[in-house]
């Protein structure tokens, strides 16, 4: 089964977290505003939300953020930043920001209303499946919030599924993190899945213990791997899906992960289908 978050309103599954925060805001924080920093998905499911809710927001972006992305969040009506070569210099300037401004700081992965929004997405998997009728489901890994919160979203309906984190190789930190036993920090490396790009923070205070004690196994896909499932998915299953969102089915295609051979089904989540044209037609050509 796949699970298409790539079709959602602003292109991936972020836009529940990005509900759930905003939503929870009080009167006097949506008056100050909000801040977030996102390779993109992040911050194009802030503006929209925030735009829909007449919330001031201020959404920074690495220099290298996809201009499908950048699109979006302009088109949401936040103002959008370009600051830093890296995710963790461009965070570290939102974060100084929010806090000179007084503004909210939005974060794409560790806040508790972020990873519980992306926990319907969990709930949502359990409604459709009868109990005990799921073996797995495999969801992308990076600041640890998707993961985590449909973990979670699982153990509220007693569904006993293995929960896989899929990392694309060049965009592991919490990967790394997990093995470290604390996060870590890793140098940036160009990637496909540029949505899992950056660091998780090592003051992390939330999705990495949560990752550590919620996520049952971890697998890493390669750069070919990833370019042979977004190409898989544009054409046999006809949709489109961004490098971070394919990693599920690039651990499935590639071989790096399989079935553990029960009679459950094994869900894979397509978080994402946000990519530039160019980049799409580079990994079509390729093949």
């Amino acid at each position: 089964m796949l699970k298409a978050e790539c079709l959602q309103v602003t292109g991936s599954f972020k836009v529940r977290g990005a509900a759930a925060r905003l939503e929870a805001l009080e009167a006097d924080e949506r008056t100050r505003g909000i801040v977030a920093c996102s390779s993109g998905n992040h911050g194009r499911a802030v503006s929209y939300v925030a735009g829909r809710a007449g919330i001031p927001a201020r959404v920074f972006v690495p220099a290298w953020v996809d201009p499908v992305k950048l699109d979006g969040i302009r088109a949401g009506g936040a103002e959008a930043i370009l600051l830093g070569e890296t995710f963790d210099e461009c965070e570290a300037a939102a974060q100084a920001a929010a806090r000179e401004s007084g503004g909210v700081y939005v974060s794409a992965y560790d806040d508790p209303w972020v990873i519980a929004g992306q926990g319907t997405i969990g709930l949502e998997i359990a409604e459709q499946f009868e109990q005990g009728s799921i073996d797995a489901v495999l969801a992308p890994l990076s600041g640890g919030g998707l993961v985590a919160g449909i973990a979670g979203g699982l153990q509220e309906e007693g569904v006993g599924a293995s929960v896989v984190g899929v990392s694309a190789a060049h965009a592991a930190v919490m990967l790394h993190s997990v093995r470290a036993g604390q996060p870590v920090e890793l140098p940036e490396q160009d990637t496909l899945a540029n949505a899992l790009a950056g660091g998780i923070g090592l003051d992390n205070r939330y999705s990495f213990d949560l990752v550590r004690n919620r996520v049952d196994e971890h697998v890493s896909v390669s750069e070919a791997q990833i370019s042979e499932a977004m190409r898989f998915a544009v054409e046999r299953l006809h949709m489109v899906v961004e490098g971070g969102g394919a990693v599920a089915l690039a651990a499935v295609l590639g071989g790096v992960w399989s079935p553990p051979g029960g009679d459950g089904a094994v869900v894979l989540v397509l978080s994402g289908g946000n990519v530039a044209a160019e980049t799409l037609a580079r990994v079509l050509g390729s093949g």
